[in-house]
């Protein structure tokens, strides 16, 4: 793999927040022990997880630019369906309604022998791994489902209304469950098995027993989540899109070098979570960003 890019992170948001906290800490009164304890027992938010685990060096635009223009492609697809969907069905919420809709536009899963062709190129991908490699593809993989679109919605709330950052928070978190619930609904129907299931070898530490069909990789859920967020995220800033696609690009391209998925896994759920980013954001009034 080439060196890798440090990615550019609101670091400066994250210091701003750490410092305040321990002012309000040294400056409010004695707190009570019960108070406290209860706060200790409180799991960390996003902002806290990732300020204690930097991102590492990432992915260079060239090694990202290949799956990004792919599932960039979907952008446009998923806008003309979406038009479809209001036609009929106007911007009231209809989750289930929705759901069932959006399932049924996603392309069948690849043949066996498209499949076969995918795998080949996951495989070729692995031989180059480096350590450097798979430190960003693991942080991405880890903070790529929820949190790294949590702390970039969490840097937007810092400049509205608190009422309007709370709506906004409540919407990016429904639009992540869709994600997730269409995703796995789909991997479950259609029992595509992820490269590392077809090829243990890709991944020797899952430890995969022979005969194991799953875990299912078709589509991405990564992938879906990522498009959504995008999509969502990039209508109240439109001028961060560039910043947001970036990392869409990057977590779709970890999966691939880690072998979590296939390229019809990622544009799959990239088309989902389009639909699901357009539909978000007409059931709560967004315009979207062109």
């Amino acid at each position: 793999m080439n060196a890798l890019r440090t990615v550019r992170w609101p670091y400066a948001v994250i210091a701003v927040l750490a410092v305040t906290a321990a002012a309000f800490g040294l400056l409010r009164p004695q707190t009570e022990p019960a108070a406290v304890a209860s706060a200790a027992k409180k799991k960390p938010g996003a902002t806290e997880r990732i300020q204690q685990n930097p991102p590492p060096g990432l992915f260079t635009d060239a090694e990202i630019a290949p799956i990004g223009r792919q599932a960039a492609a979907q952008r446009k697809k998923a806008d003309a369906l979406f038009a479809r969907w209001t036609s009929v069905h106007g911007t009231a919420r209809d989750d289930k309604a929705f759901a069932a809709w959006a399932a049924r536009r996603l392309p069948a899963p690849p043949t066996a022998k498209e499949r076969a062709a995918e795998l080949h190129q996951v495989q070729q991908l692995a031989k180059s791994r480096t350590a450097a490699g798979k430190k960003a593809a693991t942080w991405l993989e880890l903070y790529g489902k929820k949190d790294i679109w949590k702390l970039y919605l969490h840097d937007q709330r810092e400049l509205v209304p608190a009422q309007q950052g709370a709506a906004e928070k409540a919407q990016l978190k429904s639009a992540l469950k869709l994600a997730k619930t269409i995703s796995d609904q789909l991997a479950a129907k259609d029992k595509q098995p992820a490269p590392f299931v077809l090829d243990p070898g890709l991944r020797p530490e899952k430890h995969i027993k022979p005969g194991a069909k799953g875990p299912y990789s078709y589509p991405s859920r990564h992938a879906a989540r990522a498009a959504a967020a995008v999509t969502f995220l990039s209508a109240l800033a439109p001028e961060r899109t560039a910043e947001y696609t970036r990392m869409q690009d990057e977590i779709l391209y970890s999966r691939l070098y880690m072998a979590g998925h296939v390229t019809s896994d990622l544009t799959s759920g990239s088309l989902l979570g389009y639909l699901i980013g357009d539909y978000e954001l007409a059931v709560n009034g967004h315009s979207r960003a062109h």
